[in-house]
């Protein structure tokens, strides 16, 4: 399977675009955001567990990367509550195992430089937010690694950045609140995908915006061949 697997050009989805499909354990669904391959792939993908599902163990050939939208994730290393991120680097394996709430991920697999391997478990719910040194904006950051960033930001009301050119490219997933480009506006729920190379200017909506942001991830090599 190819789902947004050129790199090089820009991809999103909104939930108006959500179409879930099952997986290969009961209880558990997936909308697939982008992919390259098949059971086991590149991907990434917004995860919902039923109330009391689990999944089988596996292990991340390729590294998984978790953010906790709602409800409590849970494995045998512990239980995880919406905010929380996670960090499974290459090699790593668990059975999640979900309870009476349900969860719903974001979860990144098969991403991580071979070299990283930080396992983080990082309760970002209970984080303070840091003042930036662009103002209108907080932010908690989650894992830095080279060029390779991963934060939450809250931008405040009609708050405008801009990225004169995206090195490594730009990646989000909107939290709360909505997001504009200039081309469309984006309400929570939205995923895009911006890419290496492309200058951008993104503003936060009336109510302002919480995000989900990863940058230098998307080297040209990675690009050219994808």
């Amino acid at each position: 399977m190819r789902l947004n697997a050129d790199f090089s050009h820009f991809a999103c989805v909104t939930p108006d675009d959500y179409q879930w499909v099952a997986s290969p354990s009961a209880g558990v669904e997936r909308m697939m955001l982008d992919r390259i391959g098949d059971e086991v792939a590149r991907a990434t993908s917004l995860v919902r567990y039923a109330p009391n599902s689990q999944f089988d163990r596996h292990v991340h050939g390729g590294g998984e990367e978790i953010l906790v939208l709602e409800g409590v994730f849970a494995d045998e290393h512990g239980q995880y509550a919406a905010g929380s991120y996670l960090r499974n680097p290459i090699g790593t394996g668990h059975t999640p195992q979900i309870g009476e709430e349900g969860a719903l991920i974001l979860v990144k697999l098969h991403q991580f430089d071979p070299n990283d391997i930080l396992q983080l478990a990082v309760p970002a719910h209970r984080l303070p937010w840091q003042p930036d040194r662009r103002p209108g904006i907080t932010y908690k950051m989650l894992h830095t690694f080279k060029q390779e960033r991963v934060s939450l930001e809250r931008w405040e009301p009609g708050h405008a950045i801009r990225y004169p050119v995206l090195t490594g490219g730009l990646e989000l997933f909107v939290l709360e609140g909505t997001l504009s480009d200039g081309e469309r506006d984006y309400p929570a729920g939205s995923w895009c995908r911006y890419p290496s190379g492309v200058a951008l200017t993104l503003t936060a909506g009336a109510n302002g915006v919480q995000l989900y942001l990863k940058r230098g991830h998307l080297p040209p090599a990675q690009a050219e061949s994808a």
